[in-house]
């Protein structure tokens, strides 16, 4: 019996559901058009072409031809560029493996250069260079803070400067004298003039710089200018120095010496008359020896700040330490304000900042940041920041304390009399009195009320010999290496541009000969095709990296506080 055939589905329908369907149709090419129209496009016009009867129109084909030929030349061309870019990838990919590899090998080598690098501003290059000056100066000035003169003291450079065996002398300079009380400074003068000849000083404030334009110095409004800018005691220090310098009968180098913001630069620029020193709020601004001639018989040498050693206490590290607030850690902030706090009178410090009883360090820092508006997201005060702030203020001239002299004289083991009989032989002693005493007078000071009361913690030991210096890993380290790093990769890209210069160029050539024979052919048609190749290599060319050393000036020692005076 034979199989019945499956018979196929009919692909016919039904009329009312083909005209359904055209009718949608219609109404999807009608919306399709009108929003076509709204964006403003226009359908591309069909190319009518050439008509046969148009003169010249073998001549017109053939410029379509070489017009399409154009194009596809361009698109090859960056189709080339963009193989090459990605090879340029690849190959900068595999050299910074290949370094990073070289790298791990040779980590000693690479230490060596990074150190060479951060020569200027290793800790291990201060020293150097205040070695430097303590062996080419004849006088060394030893600046003071007459706020804390004996916690400024340094036994290792007073050491190395009297144990020398030449003809070194060594001064006192008591910076900052307008900061205590006229009774404390008079107690100081009298404990160290028994030790080393003591010179009072006051440097010059707001110093201008003739070689700045006149704009940096009224950049900040809240320095105060009506104050004034006149120095005490320069008068004495250098009469003081020029005599020495006849009894020598020779020209004389004065070194100037000490630890982070004593004003060092400070008292060279008073001297001078001039800012020819770089000053500021910020420590360890001065980074190698400078030298500013005063007058034909004295230089003056400023040398780096003293570094403290690290086994002086938590207080000497806060407040003589050559690494800034900036670069030190919260905690070691925190513990330097904490031994501020704990070396001085708590209700004067509750008077000075006008703050109500605390009971420890954290809740005096979140109330001082309440008080000066210093607060995070949420209204939490900023302790870290108000703290570092602090610490400014402090190793700065905004606030006045005053320490008290020991009561019983002790000379180190350095000093004897007979040394200290040999220095005071070389100096006018009696005049140098006198003109201590008028400085002293000329003056106006806190009064002692308004003066915080300071318990010092004594002298500070400082490293003065490269070798005993030991380096931390810090920001400058960082920042050289990735330096490095980046002058690397600048010489790779270099080298490979330059050999994609000179196949570009090529390129350039050939495409220049092909257009003076379509010219030729042509006749009087001019074709100017664009040459993207040229423009590339003019782009590569004009990109010369340019380094903007804005040497902004620096903040004077403003002595900005806000005291009593008597």
């Amino acid at each position: 019996m034979k199989r019945p055939k499956l018979r196929k589905a009919s692909k016919r329908l039904t009329c009312h559901k083909r005209y359904k369907i055209q009718k949608k149709i219609r109404e999807h090419h009608r919306k399709v058009r009108k929003e076509a129209k709204k964006r403003g496009r226009k359908k591309p016009k069909k190319d009518p072409g050439v008509p046969s009867a148009a003169p010249f129109k073998e001549e017109l084909l053939r410029e379509a031809e070489q017009r399409k030929q154009r194009l596809e030349e361009l698109k090859q061309k960056q189709k080339l560029n963009r193989q090459k870019e990605h090879e340029k990838k690849r190959k900068l990919e595999a050299k910074k493996n290949a370094a990073k590899i070289k790298g791990k090998e040779s980590s000693s080598k690479s230490k060596a250069k990074t150190n060479k690098l951060l020569d200027k501003n290793s800790k291990k290059s201060f020293c150097r260079e205040l070695r430097k000056v303590i062996e080419a100066s004849d006088v060394v000035l030893e600046v003071l803070d007459a706020r804390d003169p004996m916690g400024c003291r340094c036994p290792q450079l007073e050491q190395a400067v009297t144990c020398s065996g030449g003809d070194k002398k060594l001064l006192l300079v008591l910076n900052k004298i307008d900061l205590v009380p006229k009774e404390n400074l008079e107690k100081w003068l009298n404990y160290l003039k028994k030790e080393f000849p003591t010179v009072a000083f006051k440097s010059a404030t707001l110093m201008k710089d003739r070689t700045m334009p006149e704009q940096v110095t009224k950049r900040r409004a809240r320095v105060d200018l009506s104050r004034t800018t006149e120095c005490f005691g320069s008068k004495c220090l250098l009469k003081l120095l020029q005599e020495h310098g006849k009894t020598q009968n020779k020209a004389i180098q004065v070194g100037v010496v000490g630890f982070p913001n004593v004003g060092k630069s400070s008292i060279i620029n008073s001297l001078k008359g001039v800012r020819a020193c770089n000053v500021g709020l910020a420590r360890g601004v001065t980074k190698s020896m400078q030298i500013v001639h005063i007058d034909k018989q004295t230089k003056m040498l400023d040398s780096p700040s003293i570094i403290a050693d690290p086994s002086n206490s938590a207080l000497a590290l806060a407040l003589r330490s050559i690494i800034g607030t900036e670069e030190s850690g919260s905690a070691d902030v925190l513990e330097g304000v904490d031994a501020i706090l704990n070396h001085c009178s708590k209700q004067q410090v509750i008077m000075h900042y006008s703050i109500p009883d605390f009971r420890n360090t954290e809740e005096f820092l979140t109330l001082l940041g309440q008080k000066r508006g210093m607060l995070k997201k949420g209204g939490v005060p900023d302790i870290e920041s108000v703290a570092k702030l602090l610490l400014c203020d402090w190793t700065g001239a905004k606030i006045s304390y005053h320490s008290q002299p020991p009561g019983s004289q002790r000379l180190p083991p350095y000093l004897t009399e007979d040394k200290i009989a040999e220095i005071q032989e070389c100096f006018n002693l009696k005049n140098l009195e006198e003109e201590n005493n008028t400085t002293v007078q000329a003056l106006k000071y806190p009064s002692p009320a308004s003066s915080i009361a300071f318990q010092s913690a004594g002298m500070a030991n400082g490293t003065i010999e490269e070798n005993k210096v030991i380096e931390e890993a810090s920001e400058w380290e960082n920042m050289e290496t990735s330096k490095e790093e980046e002058e690397e990769e600048e010489d790779f890209t270099e080298s490979d541009d330059e050999d994609d210069v000179e196949e570009e160029e090529k390129d350039v050539r050939e495409e220049s000969k092909v257009q003076v024979t379509r010219k030729a052919k042509l006749g009087k048609q001019q074709t100017s095709p664009t040459n993207p190749e040229k423009q590339i290599a003019e782009s590569e060319h004009s990109n010369s990296v340019s380094f903007s050393l804005d040497k902004t000036a620096d903040e004077d020692d403003a002595y900005d506080f806000n005291t009593d005076y008597v």
